[in-house]
């Protein structure tokens, strides 16, 4: 094979390295830089030294290793152009220098332990509080998920530069805060760490159900919220709250495929064929679930949904769902965290378990409720428990109500064909 044949098989390999090994790569740089900015930086640096030397000597045993110690060595490097990190010099060039560029398996199995380390860190502080929501989610995606901006753009619906901007803006407020690389102390883990699990399920949820656009269903950010819940499982494997919301992305994400049709519209739960839900993602789930309740004697805010998914996941059939079980979860849920919302999917759990009558007395209590007088689901759900007591006039109304608020065209479609139908 000819070295114009093997170039771009060498650079689709590289690029496939990098989406796996670029956050551990950061990760680790961050560990001696202590900041993310400068620590992506030098990842780049590294990667352009494999696209720079792969294609004539080949990608090494262990690429992984080797763009670490090359990163590592951009870092001395940065560092003796510092002076005044003369002392810290020192110290890291002790133990870095000695590193070779493809290190034995013994070496990088070694390093295992430190690489994982540094990865939490990574993730607390991509993660951060101080951080708006936009921003977090945006980084944590750029530096853990390895998604470029424009991916990250492409999956938000918004331009690239707007993306660019939020993650530059990130890395600066983490840096003028002096936010440290580290996993918080364990006084300070719990809210830290449900920053965390709100980043990663905010990325599922743009995913599961789209806010905006032509398409149901985002099955990358769904993925890439899995890949990330999956990897602090298994950093923090007796952390409750993280199995629970594994769980809860587990059992949710085996209903993909189920909830399109064939033109990509949407599909509703009940009406969804579950022989297409993936059982071996609810078996995972269902793992996940149990585990979650085993770490815990009274269940945080993700194991609760997680249990209500699984109700439907063990149910064979629509009508085989346990809605009374649903609407106990989704009170005691309520009593957790107290919301409209959590207080809206209760309303249709005590819909399908007691009537529409008693589900629609629930919704009615929440119109005068000014952060849900622009939620669409309000009027949907409201729109639905109309319909189903013959009162059609005022359930289409709610259904062109909820239609004109959302904007993810493939459910104003759907609304509006309800809405339709009840003309008819």
């Amino acid at each position: 094979m000819s070295a114009v044949t093997e170039a771009p098989e060498t650079h689709r390999a590289i690029d496939a390295v990098w989406r796996i090994e670029s956050p551990r790569l950061i990760a680790g740089i961050a560990a001696i830089v202590r900041d993310i900015g400068l620590a992506e930086e030098l990842a780049q640096d590294a990667l352009v030294a494999a696209l720079e030397q792969w294609p004539a000597s080949g990608a090494p045993r262990n690429p992984g290793a080797w763009l670490m110690a090359i990163g590592k060595r951009r870092a001395i490097d940065h560092f003796r152009r510092q002076e005044r990190f003369g002392r810290k010099l020192d110290e890291i060039s002790r133990t870095i220098e000695t590193e070779a560029p493809e290190p034995t398996e013994e070496v990088a199995a070694a390093l295992d332990g430190e690489i994982q380390d540094d990865l939490l860190r990574l993730i607390f502080t991509a993660c951060h509080p101080v951080l708006p929501a936009e921003a977090r989610v945006a980084l944590t995606l750029r530096v853990v998920g390895g998604l470029t901006t424009d991916e990250i753009a492409r999956a938000y619906l918004v331009p690239e530069a707007t993306v660019a901007q939020r993650i530059v803006r990130a890395k600066r407020t983490l840096s003028a805060a002096h936010v440290p690389f580290e996993v918080p102390a364990v006084p300070d883990r719990p809210a830290r760490l449900a920053s965390v699990l709100e980043v990663i399920y905010l990325i599922f949820n743009e995913g599961y159900s789209a806010t905006a656009g032509s398409d149901w269903l985002r099955p990358e950010l769904c993925d890439e919220a899995l890949r990330l819940g999956r990897t602090l499982a298994e950093l923090m494997p007796d952390e409750a709250d993280v199995q629970g919301l594994v769980a809860l992305m587990e059992i949710q994400a085996s209903r993909s495929t189920a909830r399109t049709g064939p033109s990509g519209e949407p599909i509703l739960l009940l009406d969804q064929d579950r022989r297409r839900w993936n059982r071996l993602l609810i078996h995972r789930g269902l793992a996940a679930l149990e585990r979650a309740e085993s770490l815990a004697a009274n269940p945080g805010q993700y194991t609760l949904e997680a249990a209500i998914a699984a109700c439907h996941a063990r149910a064979l059939t629509a009508e085989e769902t346990d809605w009374s079980r649903i609407a106990a979860l989704y009170a005691q849920l309520a009593e957790l965290t107290p919301s409209a919302i959590v207080e809206l999917n209760r309303a249709v759990a005590v819909g399908m378990a007691e009537g529409p009558a008693a589900g629609l007395a629930i919704v009615d209590q929440l119109l005068s409720d000014p952060l849900m007088r622009d939620y669409h689901l309000l009027p949907s759900v409201r729109g639905d428990f109309l319909a189903r007591l013959g009162r059609r006039d005022e359930a289409r109304a709610e259904f062109e109500r909820a239609a004109a608020l959302t904007r993810n065209t493939r459910e104003k479609t759907m609304l509006l064909t309800r809405a339709r139908t009840l003309g008819d």
